[in-house]
């Protein structure tokens, strides 16, 4: 585990299976965790509010 946090669900980030990428819009960095990802849940980028899945 680390201490980084999903921005989809806020849940610690496991080391297999999650994933880090700038924001589309701005290039802020966007965590996901593994379930998030699998089930596309919707993510809002903190510093522009750019919406993704």
């Amino acid at each position: 585990m680390t201490d980084k946090k999903c921005t989809s669900c806020n849940a610690p980030l496991a080391l297999e299976g999650a994933t880090r990428f700038g924001c589309p819009a701005c290039g802020t960095d966007i965590m996901r965790c593994y379930r998030c990802r699998e089930q596309s849940i919707e993510y809002v980028c903190p510093t522009c509010g750019f919406r993704g899945p």
